[in-house]
């Protein structure tokens, strides 16, 4: 997380803005704080003729209304190409940066009114390529499952990480953050904070219910056995020292799972697991897409409508199931 005695006070005006009212996550404020960063000191660095290889040590410290006041539109576009050429940040990456820069304007011309320019109002965002969503089959997300070794100590932990991520769809922080007290006494559902500090519950089904009895049948005992004392006792994930588990340990126990199912070279990762519970979920369990947005927590209809586009064997059975689909040509037919 940021330090507050490094950050001018236009910008952290900004970021407190984003905690305070609009009640953003820690995660996205720091998000938020990181791409400034990287803007403002791209700029600091253009204008004083530094070395570009070097921008990380360039002080923004006394960034002011002035400074932000006298930015133009063409470095703004002159930022954008230094992401994609040096930095080879990827659409995406670009349109976030500039989303970021896009808030912090908007916030200082309309609500602080600490400004009086905003370059970024006419700069069009990136264009971004929809692909369609990498996931796993079910026999892939079978074998990852049995991937699990049994005699390890974190058997159960690992094992149950793995189910909710492959039937709840929830996201890398989404699991992280979960507490004991966010799931039900009868274990049929729990809540996740999702995007912008927002609660959602997910109901579990039985694979899940059973992985998560099993672990927390286990847990203390787990913790016992490696002489650790647990020091975060409100969350449900414990890492060997005790405390919860982070996004880092996740992600690395996630890939070591997948090469151990023989699905190293397949470029699979802890959020396409996400994809593999949605894409199973409506291909496999005629979900509907309203549905499937709240179980995911999308924002928006047309985010989730992804998952409508990844099934081949859907459409051929749409046309399967036209009533015409077997008339024939009648051989009375009239030439």
């Amino acid at each position: 997380m940021y330090n507050t005695d490094n950050i001018s006070a236009v910008v952290l005006s900004f970021l407190s803005y984003k905690r305070t009212i609009q009640n953003c996550s820690e995660l996205t404020v720091n998000e938020y704080y990181i791409d400034l960063r990287t803007f403002f000191r791209y700029i600091t660095a253009i204008r004083n003729n530094d070395d570009l290889n070097n921008i990380e040590k360039v002080d923004i410290s006394r960034i002011n209304e002035a400074f932000c006041d006298s930015i133009r539109s063409e470095e703004i576009y002159s930022f954008l190409l230094y992401l994609a050429n040096k930095r080879e940040n990827k659409p995406a990456a670009r349109a976030r940066k500039l989303s970021a820069i896009r808030a912090f304007y908007k916030y200082h011309t309309v609500k602080s009114r600490l400004l009086k320019n905003n370059p970024v109002k006419d700069i069009e965002t990136p264009t971004l390529k929809h692909k369609l969503p990498k996931y796993l089959s079910i026999d892939e997300s079978i074998g990852l499952l049995n991937s699990v070794e049994k005699s390890s100590k974190t058997y159960e932990r690992d094992y149950a990480i793995l189910t909710l991520f492959l039937n709840c769809g929830m996201r890398l922080s989404e699991l992280v953050n979960i507490n004991l007290g966010d799931i039900d006494e009868k274990l049929e559902s729990l809540i996740v904070t999702g995007k912008g500090n927002k609660q959602r519950k997910i109901y579990l089904n039985t694979a899940c219910r059973s992985a998560l009895q099993n672990y927390l049948n286990v847990r203390q005992v787990r913790a016992a056995e490696g002489g650790v004392k647990i020091k975060d006792k409100n969350a449900l994930f414990i890492s060997r020292l005790g405390t919860r588990i982070s996004n880092k340990t996740v992600q690395w126990l996630v890939q070591k799972q997948l090469n151990s199912a023989g699905l190293k070279n397949k470029k699979y990762s802890t959020h396409k697991l996400r994809h593999t519970a949605a894409t199973l979920m409506y291909n496999s369990g005629n979900v509907d897409i309203l549905v499937l947005k709240n179980i995911l927590g999308h924002e928006q209809l047309n985010t989730t409508q992804i998952y409508t586009h990844v099934s081949d064997k859907k459409m051929k059975n749409a046309m399967d199931e036209n009533p015409l689909a077997n008339i024939k040509e009648s051989k009375n037919a009239k030439d």
